[in-house]
Order: C-alpha cells, then structure tokens, then sequence
C-alpha cells in the first residue's frame, strides 16, 4: 500500500507542479488545495501554491533546473503525508488526475502506417502522408460557386 500512495503522490506532484505554468492552473489549484487541506485551511495551502507557482516560473526563467525539481519533492511529500493521514483523499486524488488526464499534453500524435508501392520503377523518392506541411498559410481554396 506504501508503494501506491507513493506512486500516486508522484504522479500527483508531477501533474500540478506541470500545470502550475498552465491555463488549466486555475481551475485545478482549487481543487488541489481542498485535497491537501481536507476542508481546513484551503486558503492558506492556496497561497502556499501560488507562492510555489510564482517560485517555480522564476526557476524556469533561470533555467534552474534543481530548483523546479525541489518544488515539484516539496509538492511530492506533501501529498504523501496527506494520502498516509487520510486513505479518502486518495480516492479525491485519483479522481483529480483522472479528470485532468486528457488535458495534459503528452506531444504531437503519431500514426503509423505501412504501405507498399509494386509493379513499377521509381527513380525519385515517393513521399506517402496523410498531409505535407511546408509551415506557408495560404488562402483557402475556393471551388466552384464559393462567393
């Protein structure tokens, strides 16, 4: 059970320290604070993130990696006395970073396909994709009876 709630004391810190710099920031520094506070002292653990939040955009300015990372073992720790203290806020937690999950952003997709060119010879390279983008925007195209 100590390796869950580690685990997910981890995986809570990385998300809200990732989101701190984030749009989504607001919206989840709400609820981070009631699950860490347990519906006492949700306005102080509030301006402890935001403390850690401006804290960590300065580090990040810096380049100060070391300091991003003690900001995000600060938040670690906290969560995993928090979740040892109370089993419900575990629950709470999960369904926080389940909630949150499709707003992260985990880099650009990818799809792979395979396909296979037969029957002929071709003496240039043959370039397949779902779409080429050469990073020039264009006007659209119109077609016929587009005004």
């Amino acid at each position: 059970m100590e390796a869950e709630l580690t685990a997910l004391a981890a995986s809570g810190a990385t998300t809200f320290v990732g989101l701190m710099a984030t749009e989504a920031w607001s919206q989840v520094r709400g609820r981070l604070a009631r699950v860490l506070g347990r519906g006492e002292g949700d306005e102080v653990i509030d301006a402890e993130l935001e403390e850690s939040r401006a804290e960590l955009a300065a580090a990040r300015a810096e380049g100060d990696q070391q300091a991003a990372a003690d900001i995000e073992a600060a938040w670690r720790n906290r969560l995993r006395r928090t979740l040892r203290a109370d089993p419900a806020a575990a629950e709470e937690l999960r369904a926080v970073l389940e909630e949150l999950a499709p707003q992260q952003y985990s880099g650009p997709a990818v799809a792979i396909n395979h396909n296979t060119i037969s029957g002929g010879h071709y003496n240039a390279p043959v370039i397949m994709a779902q779409w080429v983008d050469d990073g020039v925007r264009s006007t659209p195209r119109r077609g016929p009876g587009d005004a």
